[in-house]
């Protein structure tokens, strides 16, 4: 974004503070505009010639383009994933207190991954585990893939609901 003395280009197509079209003027008359209104020139695009100029109120181009620059961190931020391991002969007290981390972990947007460890024929019985813990955790998220049963783990990973 370039604003005031920075603008390099002899005229400017200037808008005004309440959008009004004021035509073609030289950079001087768009800067002296601006210093009367008590506002920033701001160029709001270098690809065409006269460039566009807008009159906006002093600082808050400068704080518009943080918002945008923060709006658009926060979006594009992957999920970070945590992993809880469980068993497949867990107590009671023991899972509720996994499925308390669980839920504490999608509230606070983070991507959890449940892994329960297996030894020869638990695959059902870790499924079937996996498959509680879902249908508990269904208000703090969903699954993004299926339930894998493979080797020496049975695994699924839940996202947040964003909201």
């Amino acid at each position: 974004m370039i604003t005031n003395e920075k603008i390099k280009a002899a005229e400017v197509l200037l808008t005004g503070l309440n959008g009004e079209e004021l035509g073609i003027v030289s950079r001087e008359e768009a800067l002296q505009a601006a210093k009367e209104a008590k506002a920033d020139l701001v160029c709001t695009s270098l690809m065409s010639s006269p460039p566009p100029c807008q009159l906006v109120a002093r600082g808050m181009a400068k704080q518009t383009a943080q918002k945008e620059k923060q709006a658009q961190r926060q979006g594009g931020a992957p999920l970070k994933v945590k992993e809880l391991r469980l068993t497949v002969n867990i107590e009671d007290h023991d899972y509720e207190t996994k499925q308390r981390q669980a839920e504490k972990l999608l509230i606070s947007g983070n991507a959890v991954q449940l892994v329960v460890r297996i030894q020869g024929k638990e695959g059902p019985k870790a499924k079937a585990l996996l498959e509680r813990l879902l249908k508990d955790l269904a208000a703090a998220g969903t699954k993004e893939t299926g339930i894998q049963v493979s080797g020496k783990q049975a695994a699924v990973k839940i996202n947040p609901i964003r909201t």
